[in-house]
């Protein structure tokens, strides 16, 4: 079967193309020589955005030919681009001008429009050009991606962190050239940098250098909040680290069927999500049992004095009433009021809301969460009437099991816990999952029936 995938065109060719011998963007026309007859570069730049902004997708073309053709050729220009980017960015630094100017060349390029993740790649790019010269050159005709050249770029320094002498200039030159063969064939800038990564420990076992599965000079752990106020953490560890992480992870995040016996219905992401925050609550209920002197991690909650602000945590801002409340079913809190210059005016004593001997009456009584039936270590006591509103005693009768996820939907999405008559707690759906809110018992003992025993 022929091979149907676009062929790309030879970027050397294109100046030479029919199509634009009689258009103004020539290299000897007058509108883009500078007053000494010599290509004026910035008039020349100016002239090929304009062309590119009047350009549209063809109109008549069922099937697809013009537009691959024309991706093609867009392809190489933005692979060009962005071997200019790199080249600018490098001669920039050589001039010093962000040294100068108190800053760097990465937050100037932000200052020019960038967005930072590319900014920081158009500076590793132009820091390494004049090592991978052989990479600049296909660079530079558009026949690789500037996230390509990022990745052998990447990879060649990893290879050379690896090796516990310098490498040699042959050496260098033989796994440059195997990284752009890699590259070449089509291989994405993941494998390509797998690719580095394996050479790199290749090397380190033959010459007696740290295999970067156990370098920890190379752990980085990172968190930033987002504009939503949600936490992206990004964490590089050694391999013995990762697996204890992941085994712990993969433990906690195994699926776990709805009531009705269907499918859980969250995903591979989302239940290693919980899975985390599972770990962290065991892991923070572990650190406040410890010896005295050890240090505690705390969850604090600061409240305005006035009111007019929402309460806020200190490390992420501020949260909305349920989510203070979620919090607060169990572990530990401490509440702060705060004055409007961030002054404490009374601090509230932090307190374990259900102390071990209720949990443990709990969890013979319910199991389980009552909800999805996650094991008693994946759950928090939840207080069926909120202390902080109802004056909700903590207490047997007060207190039920419920996962972090079942725990924010009682919270958030409107299901409510009540106690029956039995003693057991029962679950009201909202109306959105069951117009009549008819009461369902904990999930222990879903053989129950009704019979005017919840309250």
């Amino acid at each position: 079967m022929p091979d149907s995938s676009p062929v790309l065109p030879d970027s050397s060719a294109l100046l030479d193309s029919p199509v634009l011998l009689d258009s103004p963007v020539l290299l000897d026309s007058p509108v883009l020589l500078d007053s000494s007859g010599l290509l004026d570069s910035s008039a020349v730049l100016d002239e090929i955005l304009l062309r590119l902004v009047e350009i549209s997708p063809p109109d008549d073309d069922p099937t697809g030919a013009s537009t691959l053709s024309r991706l093609g050729v867009l392809c190489l220009i933005h692979n060009t681009v962005g071997h200019q980017l790199a080249t600018h960015a490098a001669r920039l630094e050589s001039f010093g001008v962000a040294r100068r100017a108190g800053s760097t060349t990465r937050q100037l390029l932000i200052g020019v429009g960038f967005p930072p993740a590319v900014a920081a790649r158009i500076v590793r790019i132009a820091s390494s050009l004049g090592r991978i010269s052989r990479v600049g050159a296909h660079s530079r005709d558009g026949r690789l991606a500037g996230e390509v050249v990022d990745a052998i770029a990447r990879g060649m320094a990893t290879i050379e962190k690896r090796s516990p002498a310098a490498l040699s200039d042959d050496d260098r030159q033989r796994v440059e050239a195997e990284l752009l063969a890699q590259a070449l064939s089509g291989a994405t800038p993941s494998e390509i940098r797998d690719r580095a990564a394996a050479i790199g420990n290749t090397i380190a076992d033959d010459e007696g250098g740290i295999p970067a599965c156990d370098d920890r000079s190379l752990d980085s752990l990172s968190f930033t909040v987002t504009d939503e106020s949600r936490v992206d953490v990004r964490v590089n560890v050694t391999q013995s680290v990762g697996e204890k992480f992941m085994a712990m992870i993969d433990e906690r995040s195994v699926p776990r069927p709805e009531p009705d016996g269907s499918p859980d219905p969250r995903s591979a992401e989302q239940r290693r999500a919980d899975a985390l925050e599972v770990l962290l609550d065991q892991a923070a209920d572990a650190a406040a049992r410890d010896v005295i002197g050890a240090p505690r991690s705390q969850t604090l909650l600061l409240i305005p004095a006035d009111g007019g602000d929402p309460a806020r945590m200190p490390w992420t801002g501020s949260v909305t009433q349920a989510t203070a409340r979620r919090l607060s079913c169990d572990g530990t809190i401490t509440e702060i009021v705060i004055d409007g210059e961030t002054v404490p005016l009374e601090m509230g004593r932090e307190r374990r809301l259900f102390p071990p001997h209720i949990r443990k009456a709990v969890i013979v009584r319910d199991e389980c969460c009552v909800a999805c039936g996650a094991p008693p270590s994946h759950t928090q006591v939840h207080h069926i009437q909120h202390w902080t509103e109802h004056e909700g005693e903590t207490s047997l009768d007060n207190g039920c099991l419920l996962c972090q996820r079942c725990h924010t939907r009682v919270h958030h999405n409107g299901w409510d816990v009540v106690l029956g008559h039995d003693r057991h707690p029962w679950l009201i759906p909202p109306a959105d999952v069951d117009p009549m809110r008819t009461p369902r018992p904990a999930y222990n003992r879903r053989t129950m029936r009704l019979d005017g025993v919840a309250a």
